[in-house]
C-alpha cells in the first residue's frame, strides 16, 4: 500500500466531509481526495503550483491562495458547514489534512490548537522528530512545551513512519503521519492562554529547576501547595501538574 493510500485509509473521507488540504503541491493527495469528496478546499502559497492546479480545472476544488499561517480556518469551517448542512454549525466539523512543510509544521499546529473547536480531526505528515515530541511522555527527552500544549488540546495518535526513500529527492530525515482529534476536556481559551504562558516559563531553560524558571512568578510555597517539587525540572511533570500551574498563574 502506498503512502497516499495509507493516509486515505487513516482519514476514511466521506463524500460530504468538509476537508481542507494544506499545501497540495503537485496534487499527489489532492486528486485521490477529490475522487472521494464532493469538494475539497486547499491552501497553497506557491503561485506556480496554484497555476498548475487551476489549469486542470478540477471539479469540486476550491483554491485559497496565500500563507496558511494567516488563513482563517474558522471562517472556512463555517462556510463549508453552512453550505452542506444549511445551519452554519461548524463546531468540530473541519477535517485538516496535508504533508506539512517542515518549517511551518509546529507553528501551524499551534495555530490549529487555537481554533480546535472548529476541527473534527487532523491527519498530517510531519518530520518524525516533531511527531515524537507531540506524543512524548513526561520524563522522556522528547517531552517539552509542544507535548504539553498539544496533548492538553488533542488526542495524539502516531499512525506510521515514512522513510526518506518515499520522496524524490529523499530528505535527510524521516517523516511520520499523525492523527490529532480535539479532546472533549480541552481547556477553554483563557485557560489555554495561561497554559501557554506557564509552559513558556517552565521550559525557558530545561536544565534549570522549576524554582529558577518560575522565579518572580511563583515561590517555593506556591509550588509545594500545588504538590510540585520546586527542585524538579519541567520535563518531569505530568499534564495535571501543568494545568494546576496554569490555573495558579491565572490568579497570581
Amino acid at each position: 500500500m502506498s503512502i497516499i493510500e495509507r493516509m486515505l485509509a487513516a482519514l476514511r473521507p466521506e463524500t460530504g466531509d468538509p476537508v481542507v488540504e494544506v499545501g497540495p503541491g503537485l496534487g499527489a493527495l489532492t486528486l485521490p481526495l477529490l475522487a472521494r469528496l464532493d469538494r475539497l478546499a486547499v491552501v497553497e502559497i506557491d503561485r506556480d503550483l496554484i497555476a498548475r492546479l487551476e489549469s486542470q480545472q478540477l471539479n469540486g476544488l476550491t483554491i485559497h491562495p496565500g500563507d496558511v499561517m494567516q488563513f482563517d480556518f474558522d471562517a472556512l469551517a463555517r462556510e463549508l458547514t453552512a453550505d452542506t448542512e444549511g445551519n452554519g454549525q461548524a463546531v468540530h466539523s473541519l477535517r485538516v489534512v496535508g504533508n506539512l512543510p517542515y518549517n511551518i509544521g509546529t507553528p501551524l499546529l499551534v495555530r490549529l490548537m487555537d481554533c480546535q473547536r472548529m476541527i473534527r480531526d487532523i491527519h498530517v505528515m510531519l518530520q518524525k522528530e516533531v511527531v515524537d515530541r507531540l506524543h512524548a511522555e513526561p520524563g522522556t527527552r522528547a517531552f517539552g512545551r509542544l507535548s504539553v500544549l498539544m496533548q492538553s488540546v488533542f488526542e495524539v495518535t502516531p499512525l506510521f513512519t515514512v522513510p526518506p526513500s518515499a520522496f524524490d529527492p529523499p530528505p535527510k530525515v524521516q517523516s511520520s503521519v499523525v492523527r490529532m482529534k480535539p479532546r472533549s476536556d480541552a481547556p477553554d481559551a483563557e485557560t489555554l492562554d495561561a497554559l501557554q504562558a506557564c509552559t513558556r516559563l517552565a521550559f525557558a531553560n530545561k536544565r534549570k529547576t522549576l524554582r529558577n524558571n518560575f522565579k518572580g512568578h511563583l515561590d517555593d510555597k506556591a509550588l509545594i501547595d500545588l504538590q510540585i517539587d520546586p527542585q524538579a525540572r519541567a520535563e518531569t511533570l505530568d499534564l495535571p501538574a501543568f494545568h494546576r500551574l496554569a490555573k495558579q498563574l491565572r490568579h497570581t
